[in-house]
């Protein structure tokens, strides 16, 4: 199994185009025999959980059989081409589930790995999809979770994706190593605070919360590879540079 993060930058242009492929991108999606789950996504505007949506940035996650399927995609597909012809930037990562445990639309989609023998540098996605009722709290906690965030010792970056707007959110970030990962989420008074909240005020109707080792990364986002330094850079020819 590997894992595909792909974020993408449109050109300002082409900002309905954007919202078109939300739709549009779905039907070459579902008959990828070889991927098993997929979630077409926007982007916040901070790396994190952010009320307001980044109109230009988008987001494919995918879960393939094997790196070889999602090759033959990332040469082939339609979505590719689309990509190529009308996006400013594009940056994808490649990953190999480590640990997962939750739900995301009912299903596991990276399995149940529970893997502890690993050291280097570490993905971490949280998902979660918002009681209508608890809309509120949460919003008033995320900007505060994402200072935190973006502060601790031995955060890379992190980019705050999701299925719409507001009950749906997601964030991918990437850590120097499972340590780093450990003190921010478990030995930091704040974050703390906020994660028993979750559990209490019952914030979430469903979650899932799943590491990674970061396999390859290639492409840029705002003008650089985010991983460069810290595992192999792939760099493929990037079909445009960042330019708005």
């Amino acid at each position: 199994m590997i894992v595909s993060l792909t974020i993408v930058r449109y050109r300002k242009a082409f900002i309905p185009f954007a919202l078109i492929a939300m739709a549009v991108l779905r039907l070459p999606m579902f008959f990828q025999q070889k991927c098993t789950f997929y979630k077409l996504m926007g982007s916040g505007k901070n790396g994190t959980f952010d009320f307001h949506p980044d109109w230009q940035q988008w987001a494919l996650l995918a879960v393939w059989e094997d790196e070889e399927s999602f090759d033959y995609f990332n040469q082939n597909s339609f979505i590719s081409k689309w990509w190529k012809h009308l996006t400013a930037e594009k940056w994808t990562v490649l990953l190999k589930p480590l640990q997962s445990h939750g739900l995301w639309d009912k299903k596991e989609p990276f399995g149940k790995p529970n893997k502890t023998d690993y050291e280097g540098p570490v993905a971490v996605l949280t998902r979660a999809t918002i009681n209508l009722n608890r809309l509120k709290h949460f919003w008033q906690n995320a900007a505060k979770v994402a200072g935190i965030m973006s502060a601790a010792k031995g955060y890379i970056t992190s980019f705050g994706i999701g299925e719409d707007p507001f009950r749906h959110q997601a964030t991918v970030s990437f850590w120097k190593d499972l340590e780093d990962v450990k003190n921010f989420a478990y030995r930091l008074p704040e974050h703390v605070a906020v994660i028993k909240k979750t559990r209490s005020e019952n914030w979430y109707s469903e979650e899932l919360f799943a590491r990674f080792i970061p396999l390859k990364a290639w492409g840029t986002i705002r003008g650089k590879n985010p991983l460069k330094n810290f595992i192999p850079d792939t760099t493929l020819a990037t079909h445009a540079s960042f330019t708005d």
